[in-house]
């Protein structure tokens, strides 16, 4: 009896080791398979010091702390949009992040023809949604407003300037916040500071460089504006700014607020002339929909960056902060409280 007990408990015990055994190897399989995840840039280049390089830390920030697999294709030409989209398509990827408001239609096709993948286009979203994308859109004219409220407490000729890259409606959400915000501080300084470049009540009338790379071309507006007497100037073309900052440091008179990311960390060349940035956090809204893949959690929709979430903000003064006065400060810091409970409208 005691040794049929004995024999029994044994096969028990071992069969339990099994099991606890082979349980531990589907556990190790599952967490050790890694998401692969791949982004497209658009045309400005993966260290384009603004939207697909912002993008593309939130991917990198992804491989530090989800443990994914991370790479991308740069776009050289509008050509490559579908190229790209095709080539991740045949290594499918758990996730192609798209950038830009251009790759939006290539990045519909691709999405619609292959219904079981997923996809995350950066600034930009569709109306009606499709249930295998995420857009990532953010309010740019948010933090833009205060950027523009901030340049007319600043300015001492009493213009500033903007310009855009393309009329496209991700550019000129920047310049309407900062024209609107300038107009608030006239409106309740009894001021009549001046908006170079454009008016969202005439954007036929709007300045671009009708580039995002030209960078010669970047420097012949700020040029220009300076010439027109704007001290602060803001490009909305990405990598075409860094022309604009160049001329602006040369001509020691100006400064420049940065778009997308903060321009003193990305450019630390032109700190002494960036008066702050307008800043999409396309790395946090990037992040937040790998994380939807790793844990299972991906929907199609629209992730919107906000001045209340977090997802849009200017930057700190920086190397600036003493031309900043207090009052204006502590003016920006209630301005944005006030937008943020519906007080006060970017519109």
């Amino acid at each position: 009896m005691n040794k049929r007990f004995i024999t029994i408990m044994t096969v028990l015990i071992l069969g339990s080791l099994v099991l606890a055994a082979c349980g531990g190897t589907a556990t190790e399989t599952e967490a050790t398979k890694k998401i692969k995840v791949c982004q497209i840039t658009d045309t400005g280049g993966i260290d384009d010091k603004s939207f697909n390089a912002t993008a593309w830390k939130g991917v990198q920030d992804a491989m530090d702390k989800l443990g994914v697999e991370g790479k991308y294709l740069e776009s050289k030409e509008v050509a490559d949009y579908e190229k790209n989209l095709n080539a991740f398509i045949e290594e499918k990827c758990d996730l192609i992040i798209t950038v830009g408001f251009l790759i939006g239609d290539a990045t519909k096709a691709a999405a619609e023809a292959n219904p079981d993948m997923k996809f995350s286009i950066v600034d930009y979203s569709y109306d009606p949604p499709i249930p295998n994308v995420v857009g990532q859109i953010f309010n740019t004219d948010e933090a833009a407003f205060l950027a523009g409220y901030l340049a007319a407490g600043v300015t001492k000729t009493g213009k500033v300037g903007t310009f855009g890259g393309l009329p496209i409606p991700t550019v000129t959400i920047f310049m309407d916040g900062f024209a609107r915000g300038v107009a608030y501080y006239n409106q309740l300084k009894g001021t009549n500071v001046e908006v170079l470049g454009w008016d969202p009540a005439n954007p036929d009338a709007g300045l671009f460089s009708n580039s995002f790379d030209d960078q010669q071309k970047g420097r012949e507006l700020a040029v220009s504006l300076m010439d027109e007497g704007a001290d602060i100037i803001m490009p909305v073309a990405g990598p075409v700014g860094l022309g604009s900052a160049a001329a602006i440091k040369e001509r020691g008179n100006a400064y420049l607020i940065g778009v997308d990311s903060d321009w003193v960390l990305t450019s630390p060349e032109y700190a002494d002339i960036t008066l702050t940035s307008v800043m999409k956090l396309m790395d946090s809204t990037t992040f937040q929909v790998i994380q939807s893949v790793v844990d299972g959690t991906f929907k199609g929709g629209n992730v919107v960056g906000t001045l209340e979430n977090k997802g849009v903000d200017i930057a700190p003064f920086h190397n600036l902060d003493s031309i900043v006065p207090a009052e204006l400060k502590a003016e920006i810091e209630q301005l944005k409280a006030d937008i943020i409970a519906g007080k006060v409208s970017v519109k």
